[in-house]
């Protein structure tokens, strides 16, 4: 399907909620749909910024398909236009796409067979936005049975939305704050249609979710915000629906603000976790305890983990080897 409307001179895309109007030889706000004599074309198609194999943890995942490595590949450019952006290198890049890697679908599910790696991710920069590239990667996955991972902001249009889902068996969504005005003022960008994406995926899809929200101190921390997160994920997603705090370390046009302290991390985590959720990890910073999967139910250590790696695993076809709790993942 094409995710496009002809207005006169211009065309509008929409693939996501901008819905950019763009002039012929122009592009829109993430800098890689261009309007070519009235089509929007992606210009990055085929091309990376190069394929990295990584700890699925890294994504971050810490419910599906644990200790294992994923194919991980972006392109540059993002419809996000966050001020604290941790990867601006490659989300704010106007380069030519042509002097990136080159690889095809087939070749990137060519090396991962080749190599015997059950899965892909679309990462390091937002993949909404090289949707084709993505829907033809992921659908020529679910063909060769390799898994296919989504890392995202979750800013996407219902329809394009719906055509990509349905070959990803995995997400983790970027939930970057829980305020319209932080959305707003810090990412230039709408609340409501990233809850509204997670929604779906819970509820339309066999897809399993995770989230992230990176904390920065004094922006997205107060009590009553997380608490606020905490009640949304509670009601609309369940309480077994992980969710990992990450650290905020100084980029863009936040270089100039203090780093993430562990205790500002560990108060997030606390909250949620006396929220009622279940699974709730700090990331970036290192600690044993807060990245460990524990039993809902009878408290044990189910996976210990040390940064990426896991030191001690304790279940048994997604239960606890303990008390037989059923764990919420693929594992």
């Amino acid at each position: 399907m094409n995710y496009q409307k002809k207005l006169e001179n211009k065309t509008r895309c929409l693939i996501c909620p901008r819905e950019c109007l763009i002039s012929n030889g122009q592009k829109g706000f993430c800098h890689v749909r261009e309007n070519l004599n009235g089509e929007i074309v992606l210009t990055t198609y085929g091309y990376n910024t190069g394929l990295s194999l990584d700890p699925i943890e890294k994504k971050p995942l810490y419910h599906f398909c644990p200790n294992t490595s994923i194919l991980s590949f972006g392109t540059i450019g993002c419809n996000m236009g966050c001020l604290f952006c941790q990867n601006y290198q490659t989300t704010k890049n106007k380069s030519d796409p042509k002097s990136f890697y080159k690889a095809s679908p087939e070749e990137i599910i060519g090396a991962a067979k080749k190599y015997n790696i059950k899965s892909i991710a679309f990462t390091y920069n937002e993949p909404v936005i090289f949707f084709e590239y993505a829907r033809d990667c992921a659908k020529l996955a679910k063909e060769e049975g390799i898994k296919t991972v989504l890392v995202s902001a979750g800013y996407i249009n219902e329809a394009p939305r719906k055509e990509l889902f349905q070959y990803i068996d995995a997400m983790n969504i970027d939930l970057k704050g829980f305020s319209e005005e932080f959305y707003n003022k810090n990412c230039g960008a709408k609340l409501a249609p990233v809850l509204d994406t997670i929604k779906y995926v819970k509820s339309e899809t066999n897809c399993h979710l995770e989230l992230t929200t990176m904390i920065i101190e004094g922006k997205n921390n107060s009590y009553d915000t997380l608490k606020a997160e905490t009640d949304w994920i509670l009601n609309n997603l369940g309480a077994d629906i992980p969710l990992h705090f990450s650290a905020f370390f100084p980029r863009y046009k936040y270089a100039n603000m203090a780093q993430t302290s562990f205790e500002a991390l560990l108060k997030a985590r606390n909250t949620a976790l006396e929220g009622g959720l279940n699974y709730v990890y700090t990331g970036n910073l290192s600690n044993i305890e807060t990245s460990s999967t524990f039993c809902k139910k009878c408290k044990k250590p189910l996976i210990v983990r040390g940064g990426y790696n896991i030191i001690e695993y304790n279940l048994a076809d997604n239960k606890c080897k303990f008390c037989e709790e059923e764990i919420y993942g693929e594992y």
